[in-house]
């Protein structure tokens, strides 16, 4: 017959030799691999179309699955994974309670509408900003996505625009789009947006006011179209409409160099006989009690993105005491998560005291915060994990001793603290 005659796939044009398969038709052939991307093509379509036929703003089942967690509950989980910062763990955990209150809520015939506040933390590096947002992951039953403000650019340029991410919101509840109505995100290094500096420029700051005026309508609630594989919009592509007014954004960043605007607003260097010098001191150690909008303004965050972040709140710099609470207390502390790997082994991992002071020390010199106690975990105790593995060592003891030893000849403790 004719269709016997046909030795190459009509669609992609590869020989019968090239292909594991080839199936024939009537007047076409088609091979094993156009079928599978045809199955990839049609799986994709059936998704789109269901979260499409979603995106109307209607009440959906999973709104009820939602589990109303008192403010104390949601702080008491907070406090199974991040060591102090008391004050940021309380408006966190009023902001997500109110958020879910917000969405859940019934309509009213009064007319008032519950409007969301967005949150603002501002935090020295390893103080638990990040660690904060992924311990709400842990515990909502939201959609949460984390994203990172650097790679957005204005629409436009190379990078990612605004919307990229709610794309993520998205692929984190499978393209349910009511869900991800009402889901969280946390936005990290908002600082790295500040505008350079007040005087206009020939060049635009694509990467910096930019994107803050392209934040605007996002948090503020809009219905924005969001491609649904992420990347860069393009004409022909299919989009996903989302609104964001019940969206609640946080927001974290170091705004490294804010102290010295508090510092010279707050006036920390005054004199006289009824300053407090010992007072004045424990002020100067934590600037950042005293942050305020109008800090982050003279910063680089423009007026407008401001208004939209009304919660304004900081974390504290980490002491040797909180550090060294840092190291065992958490429910996944670096202590315990190291005792695992040697257990794995089939090794106990014991670390006297004395070492454990030795590695707090040494990360409040480096003014890493928390993030600095894992290099110096990694330094003394990566020889042992070199050695150990493969030989019939039951138990392993990290000393005072051999905590020094490890740490001078590893690269850190050839490092000058500035």
């Amino acid at each position: 017959m004719a269709k016997n005659l046909h030795t190459h796939c009509s669609f992609c044009g590869r020989a019968r030799e090239e292909v594991k398969m080839l199936i024939s038709g009537i007047d076409a052939d088609i091979c094993d691999q156009c079928i599978q991307n045809a199955g990839e093509i049609i799986e994709q379509e059936f998704e789109f179309e269901k979260a499409h036929q979603h995106a109307q703003p209607t009440s959906t089942p999973g709104m009820a699955q939602l589990e109303l967690k008192t403010p104390v509950e949601i702080k008491k989980f907070l406090d199974q994974y991040v060591i102090g910062q008391e004050d940021a763990k309380k408006i966190l955990s009023v902001a997500v309670y109110n958020h879910y209150k917000r969405v859940t809520q019934k309509i009213q015939n009064d007319d008032i509408e519950i409007e969301k506040s967005n949150i603002i933390m501002i935090g020295e590096t390893g103080t638990g900003k990040t660690l904060l947002a992924k311990s709400i992951a842990k515990m909502l039953n939201v959609p949460f996505a984390i994203v990172d403000a650097t790679v957005f650019t204005e629409a436009g340029y190379v990078g990612e625009d605004i919307e990229s991410m709610l794309s993520r919101l998205l692929q984190n509840c499978n393209y349910d789009v009511p869900s991800a109505e009402r889901g969280i995100v946390y936005i990290d290094e908002i600082d790295k947006i500040a505008r350079k500096n007040d005087n206009p420029s020939i060049t635009r700051d694509v990467s910096g006011e930019g994107v803050q005026q392209g934040l605007l309508k996002m948090l503020e609630g809009t219905e924005a179209l969001v491609p649904p594989q992420g990347g860069r919009k393009h004409p022909e592509q299919k989009m996903v409409k989302i609104r964001t007014q019940n969206i609640l954004f946080i927001c974290g960043g170091a705004f490294d160099g804010i102290d010295r605007i508090i510092a010279r607003r707050v006036n920390t260097n005054a004199i006289g006989f009824n300053v407090n010098k010992t007072e004045q001191e424990e002020q100067k150690k934590n600037l950042l009690q005293f942050v305020n909008p109008q800090d982050l303004k003279s910063f680089g965050l423009i007026p407008e993105l401001l208004g939209r972040l009304p919660v304004v709140t900081h974390l504290d710099p980490l002491d040797k005491g909180t550090l060294r609470s840092i190291l065992t207390e958490p429910k996944n502390s670096l202590i315990k998560q190291y005792t695992r790997l040697f257990e794995m082994e089939g090794v106990k991992l014991a670390i006297e005291p004395e070492a454990l002071d030795f590695i707090t020390d040494k990360a409040l010199e480096f003014k890493l915060g928390a993030r600095g106690l894992r290099s110096i975990c990694e330094s003394i105790l990566t020889e042992a994990m070199f050695e150990i593995p493969g030989t019939n060592k039951k138990k392993f003891t990290v000393t005072l001793d051999y905590a020094k030893q490890q740490f001078n000849i590893s690269k850190l403790g050839s490092m000058k603290v500035a």
